[in-house]
């Protein structure tokens, strides 16, 4: 990933030093297990902690030649080490040394992750219960529906980042599993004993059955979790977008002293954040599907696995900690225009009202068609009352038709028009979300 969109913490996990420094570690945990059975002698382990060293410039010099770079890699640690070099990497297999490797990188990567959306659900739960007394007009398809809660907007958004966390844990504890059991996986060469000695060392599962790879659905299943939370970001962009429109201008992202909108258009406040993390959400879910693809290897291992995942693991990490950091940053710096909310909600007359109107039609004995029937006739007039530019109230009309005042009197339509009725619930809905959370 370009250092625009990278963190130094998420981006440290994929370098060549991290990885080398967990492959070292790998080889060294597993001649301690040796040791302890009997099949090295002692000081070798020993001295692989003791003398064990590597340069990265020098494994790439040795991998020009090899065109292998476990082997560039334990050629360069040999050097180090001495005639105890001969005891290193003992029974094993090179997938055993890479494929338990990933693992700890995806485990370090997700441990980032969760801490990338705890920041998102913190701002976000301030974000609702700072406004869950906001009356806002709801919309679907785009047009103005029923009031709701601006809290409650912001609440379906908590729900489903703490979804996306339950899932990352899932995926974590799935893909963090260690595969030292030789070549094809039958442990012909090397005790399931070092496999288990090792897995404890670097916080792992033993993988039940690894053939000579670790099985790429558990790889498949942490990047589609990964994915799936990237689209819960850009569904929160998408909506922060809408807020931000000037015939909306409900919300907008933060807008730093200073900062430019457009090099031509001085007034220009765009959505930039939010759009980023739209197009971020996009790499990410760019790595799914070559994850799911990778599941289908010949026979025992093939390595067509091997360099897609050496771009897309790094790229779709990275991507999402940043964009989950960046999300956060929005969240907290948002601002609510509650006299502009006010003002869109009450644009239409009070057309919002229809259902309640139409509800007490049926109450009062009217057939529901019929009400119906009322409802929207009146409600149509109303409408293009306002689009001809007139200023109009939906109540007014209602009161003025005899067929509707035949069922309601003006008290009982007047009670209609509560825009607190819409959100008398929100804080018991704000609460199952917590609890569920």
């Amino acid at each position: 990933m370009i250092p625009r969109y990278s963190r130094p913490e998420m981006t440290a996990i994929w370098t060549a030093e991290n990885r080398f420094r967990i492959w070292f570690e790998i080889e060294a945990h597993v001649g301690d297990a040796l040791a302890a059975l009997g099949v090295i002698p002692a000081s070798a382990a020993k001295n692989v902690w003791k003398k064990g060293k590597w340069e990265i410039a020098r494994i790439d010099e040795i991998e020009q030649t090899t065109r292998h770079d476990v082997l560039a890699f334990l050629t360069n640690l040999a050097e180090h080490i001495g005639p105890d070099a001969r005891f290193v990497h003992q029974g094993m297999t090179s997938s055993d040394v890479l494929d338990t490797a990933f693992s700890v990188q995806l485990k370090q990567s997700c441990d980032l992750l969760l801490k990338g959306l705890d920041h998102v659900l913190a701002a976000l739960k301030k974000r609702v219960e700072e406004n869950l007394d906001v009356v806002t007009i709801g919309r679907s398809h785009g047009i103005h529906a029923e009031p709701t809660s601006f809290g409650l907007k912001l609440a379906t958004h908590y729900a489903a980042f703490a979804r996306g966390r339950k899932r990352m844990e899932a995926a974590r504890d799935d893909v963090a599993t260690c595969a030292i059991s030789g070549p094809v996986g039958t442990f012909a060469t090397i005790d399931p004993r070092v496999e288990a000695h090792v897995a404890k060392k670097l916080g792992l599962k033993i993988e039940p059955i690894s053939t000579q790879v670790i099985p790429r659905d558990r790889h498949a299943m942490f990047f589609a979790t990964l994915g799936v939370l990237a689209s819960s970001i850009e569904n929160f962009a998408i909506e922060m977008r809408h807020l931000q429109r000037s015939e909306v201008r409900e919300a907008e992202e933060p807008f730093a002293k200073g900062q430019k909108g457009s090099s031509a258009m001085p007034h220009k406040r765009n959505p930039v954040l939010a759009e980023n993390l739209t197009g971020l959400a996009r790499i990410v879910r760019a790595s799914v599907t070559p994850a799911l693809e990778n599941v289908a290897l010949w026979h025992e291992r093939d390595i067509s696995h091997s360099s897609v995942e050496r771009v897309f693991a790094p790229d779709a990490t990275i991507a999402l900690d940043f964009a989950l950091s960046r999300l956060a940053g929005l969240i907290g710096g948002m601002t609510v225009y509650r006299e502009r909310i006010a003002e869109n909600l009450n644009s239409l007359g009070g057309l919002h009202f229809s259902q309640r109107v139409l509800l007490a039609l049926t109450q009062a004995g009217v057939s529901r068609e019929d009400a119906y029937r009322l409802v929207q006739s009146n409600a149509m007039e109303v409408w293009h009352a306002l689009q001809a530019g007139k200023k109009v109230s939906f109540k007014d009309k209602l009161l003025s038709d005899a067929a509707v005042a035949k069922h309601l009197t003006p008290k009982t339509l007047g009670a209609c028009f509560d825009e607190r009725f819409y959100i008398r619930h929100a804080k018991k809905i704000w609460k199952r979300v917590l609890a569920a959370g």
